[in-house]
């Protein structure tokens, strides 16, 4: 006899009305368990759909970073996932169809006792199935069949940050020669914030404030104008600029989304604050303007090696650490966002065609949108009249730009471009550094109006050049040489110092102007949260002039003016620039880490000294005009997303 609610249970002598009452509880607990295991099926579920989504996460961002050894971690990752899982989920099963707990009497809790030798207890199975368990004589409702599983499709927004009890990580990188962190944003090595549909959106940027320091009164923000600094005769010269500045302050976003396996689309766009409006003063409200530095989508087809970019982009012409594909240009470490003298870059819409084999051997075509700049001895804008050439009584007039237009700056002078630039450039990888070769095609375009005729007609001059860079590790990873030159006729503009691309010859003919320039860099890493880093760079042209009715040189590079002006305050100086050299030397201390951003401070400190084209005094006693000048920028940055 075991009691069971208080009555004495013998054979079959329970009333027939308890019995029925038993089978009716048991007729109702049924489904009850049934749905508890339904939702705790839907909610293991979800869990391995969200495990297996960010399984798929986390192999794709190897497959970028490691392409040789994403397939073995791949496998290694499932492998030691999966056993987890399966453990896991026998468990759970185990949970929900072992024996099930007992009361103090070793029955199972919420069944009857079994009965005594020979007795039966009959208990209605209207709602078990036909599989329902059996212990000893006693019948037990069988538990309902898993829910089946349904695979949630990934929310249309959906948040992917780190929680603030992870394990800290940082992603700010000083150890290469041009740690994307200072010279742009390092997006690319930062998690995904969110993301909408199957679009990962990545946020990068940083908060600068820097301190600039000039020997000279230059009235610039915080980037310089290298080939302004004056001569003698301004009373800028000597005069000392000091100024705050967080116009360099940089956002930018990445959007990626992989169709495929083999398949990558990314856009991306960045910014800062180095605009001006009308109204904009440093008098109150500092109301700087963004302006868009990079926007571009690229398309990469990882199995054919196939790279294709469109937008706005450092130009292909830039020196790059590693391939030709963006987001890897070799830039210098430096504070001023006019980098220094030297380098060759731009930053222009493009349409750029890349392969690469391997991923060690690239080839690059890029067509990049054309302007160019204009230098003369004499005073001379669009629409003025060239000084007549030996021989000749009145000279032509030129045409060779106009004032912006729609979505275009009023206040500047776009020239006429027949053409675009054409880059095509070759690089290879290997372990003992990064080595590539480009050439530069340019075409230059005025309308002449010949003295005494009422016509014009279009005059289109080449011009362009072949250039070359290198990344070398000086055998420790900690120590890295760069370097990178520019040779040709009208590649001026390709330099930070804007040296002019063009002149006039005698007829009003464009004329492009010999130039040279090119820069070394030796940067070190003493320690993982230090950079420091020392460049020098140059840049030169040539003289291109002709000989006027007047007896003397026009163009550029004359060296019969009289220059005698450039020694005094207030003289008057046509000095034209022949030469700038400079040399930079600074550094970077990542002093700060942690959950909530990063924070690093820069020192750097640039000479450059100015020389011009001889003249003359007047008195035929030679000129030889030169200029010099320091600065200092003292900067800190927040970067609040790489935590």
């Amino acid at each position: 006899m075991s009691p069971v609610g208080g009555l004495k249970i013998a054979g079959n002598s329970l009333p027939r009305r308890y019995r029925l009452l038993l089978g009716a509880v048991f007729f109702v607990a049924s489904p009850v368990t049934a749905l508890a295991q339904s939702t705790d099926d839907q909610e293991l579920a979800a869990i391995k759909t969200e495990m297996r989504m960010l399984e798929g996460r986390l192999q794709a961002i190897e497959q970028r970073r490691h392409p040789s050894t994403a397939s073995r971690a791949a496998r290694a990752t499932s492998s030691r996932a999966s056993a987890p899982g399966r453990r896991a989920e026998q468990k759970i099963e185990t949970a929900r169809i072992g024996t099930p707990p007992r009361s103090a009497t070793g029955t199972p809790a919420g069944y009857p006792s079994p009965p005594a030798a020979g007795g039966i207890v009959p208990v209605s199975t209207t709602g078990f199935t036909s599989g329902s368990a059996t212990q000893g004589n006693t019948v037990l409702p069988a538990l309902a069949a898993p829910a089946p599983v349904h695979q949630t499709p990934p929310p249309l927004f959906q948040w992917l940050g780190n929680q603030r009890n992870e394990a800290h990580r940082t992603s700010i990188d000083l150890s290469s020669s041009s740690p994307l962190a200072i010279t742009q944003t390092e997006v690319d090595h930062l998690p995904p914030i969110f993301q909408i549909g199957n679009l990962t959106v990545r946020l990068g940027g940083f908060i600068d404030f820097s301190n600039i320091w000039r020997s000279s009164n230059m009235t610039s923000g915080p980037a310089t104008a290298w080939n302004n600094f004056p001569y003698a005769n301004s009373p800028n010269h000597g005069l000392s600029e000091e100024r705050f500045s967080a116009q360099l302050s940089r956002f930018s976003t990445l959007l990626e989304a992989n169709p495929t396996k083999s398949v990558r689309l990314q856009a991306y766009v960045e910014t800062d604050f180095g605009g001006s409006g009308g109204t904009t003063n440093s008098v109150q409200i500092n109301g700087y303007t963004p302006r868009l530095r990079q926007g571009y989508f690229t398309f990469t087809q990882k199995d054919w090696g196939l790279h294709v970019l469109m937008g706005q982009a450092w130009s292909l012409t830039t020196n790059y650490a590693k391939g030709v594909i963006p987001r890897q240009e070799q830039l210098p470490a430096v504070t001023d966002n006019n980098q220094i003298p030297g380098i060759t870059f731009t930053r222009v819409p493009q349409i750029r065609i890349a392969k690469d084999w391997d991923r060690k051997y690239w080839l690059a075509l890029s067509i990049e949108d054309p302007q160019a700049t204009v230098g003369f001895s004499d005073a001379l804008s669009s629409g003025g009249t060239l000084p007549a050439s030996y021989g000749r009584l009145a000279g032509p007039r030129v045409y060779y730009a106009n004032a912006g237009g729609v979505l275009l700056n009023p206040n500047t002078q776009y020239s006429y471009n027949p053409a675009p630039d054409i880059v095509l450039k070759t690089a290879v990888d290997t372990s003992f550094g990064h080595y590539e070769v480009f050439g530069l095609a340019r075409w230059f375009r005025g309308l002449v109006q010949p003295a005494g005729e009422n016509h014009t007609h279009k005059s289109t001059q080449f011009g362009g050049g072949v250039g070359a860079g290198m990344t070398v590790p000086l055998g420790t990873d900690k120590l890295q040489l760069t370097g990178n030159v520019l040779a040709g006729q009208g590649v001026g503009r390709y330099g930070p110092s804007l040296i002019p691309d063009t002149t006039f010859d005698h007829n009003g003919n464009p004329s492009p102007i010999p130039e040279i320039m090119g820069s070394l860099g030796l940067v070190g890493h003493p320690a993982r949260s230090v950079l420091l880093y020392t460049y020098g760079g140059v840049e030169s042209a040539g003289r291109r002039t002709y000989l006027g009715a007047d007896g003397i040189q026009h163009g550029y590079g004359a060296t019969d003016l009289n220059l005698s002006g450039c020694e005094y305050e207030f003289g008057t100086c046509s000095a034209q620039t022949r030469t700038l050299a400079s040399l930079t030397t600074g550094g970077w201390w990542h002093f700060l880490d942690g959950h909530y951003g990063s924070v690093m401070g820069g020192l750097q400190y640039t000479y450059i000294r100015k020389f011009a084209f001889k003249g003359n005094d007047g008195a035929d006693h030679a000129v030889d005009p030169t200029t010099y000048g320091h600065t200092v920028y003292v900067t800190f940055r927040y970067y609040p997303f790489q935590q």
